[in-house]
């Protein structure tokens, strides 16, 4: 069933003594519960904008999203958000940064302590909860910012080049770890990624996004087998992973 519908979605930035800049087209895309949907396109291209849209964080200038068949009008504990640059609090400890989530919330003291313990277990990071983010490195406090969206419990996480600024080798390790999460988790994911790579290891979908004005050039869909987490990088290895990795960089750089 449908768990995300976005209809005629625009976006228009008014812009001081020039015409509007028009960022997002006409998007109009069906997401599936628990579906891992990842977009990819130039930069500049709205990627980043749709997530703010979809998290309620920007409005749209026309159009509709709708979520289990209910139109959003701003944030909801639904949707987290995971940011390129982690976006901790430095003066917070890992267990502290999580815990100001689950306040947001709502969430009675009590219950908190629990919840933060299993969600810093998820991610690897049990051990850490009276760490400072400067006394974690790149791939951890990347790993605090997972749990702080996973604290809360929402049903779809919105990743916006969560893997970014990480080194190689992090990257490829957080890649994997994702697909643990995500696959036993079953969560709806919405994934912003500059690489191919990275879009066709996720990804049920891709979704190749033209130059600004944001339109979607196509939709390719990755028929690697899931669970994939147990393949590793063998991944790289399967035929289909490398015809749909050339697929999805030739229309890129048609696009470009």
């Amino acid at each position: 069933m449908s768990k995300l519908l976005i209809s005629q979605l625009t976006k228009r930035f008014e812009v001081q003594s020039s015409a509007p800049l028009l960022a997002l087209d006409a998007i109009n895309l069906d997401i599936q519960e628990g579906e891992f949907v990842a977009f990819v396109g130039p930069s500049g291209c709205g990627k980043t904008t749709m997530l703010r849209i979809i998290q309620g964080l920007e409005s749209a200038s026309s159009g509709e999203i709708v979520i289990d068949g209910k139109a959003i009008n701003g944030p909801g504990h639904d949707r987290s958000f995971v940011f390129q640059q982690y976006g901790l609090l430095p003066w917070l400890t890992a267990s502290e940064n999580l815990g100001f989530a689950l306040q947001a919330k709502g969430m009675a003291a009590a219950v908190r302590e629990t919840a933060i313990e299993h969600a810093l277990e998820l991610v690897g990071l049990k051990g850490f909860a009276n760490h400072y983010p400067h006394q974690l490195s790149g791939g951890m406090q990347q790993r605090v910012g997972i749990a702080r969206a996973l604290v809360v419990e929402p049903d779809m996480l919105l990743m916006d080049e969560p893997f970014g600024a990480l080194d190689a080798l992090t990257r490829e390790i957080l890649q994997n770890e994702m697909l643990q999460l995500t696959e036993r988790m079953k969560k709806t994911v919405l994934f912003v990624t500059h690489s191919v790579d990275e879009a066709v290891c996720l990804a049920d979908r891709v979704v190749v996004m033209s130059p600004r004005p944001g339109r979607i050039r196509e939709i390719v869909l990755i028929n690697i087998p899931r669970p994939r987490a147990a393949l590793g990088a063998a991944i790289r290895e399967t035929p289909e992973y490398m015809h749909k990795r050339t697929l999805i960089w030739d229309l890129l750089m048609e696009v470009i």
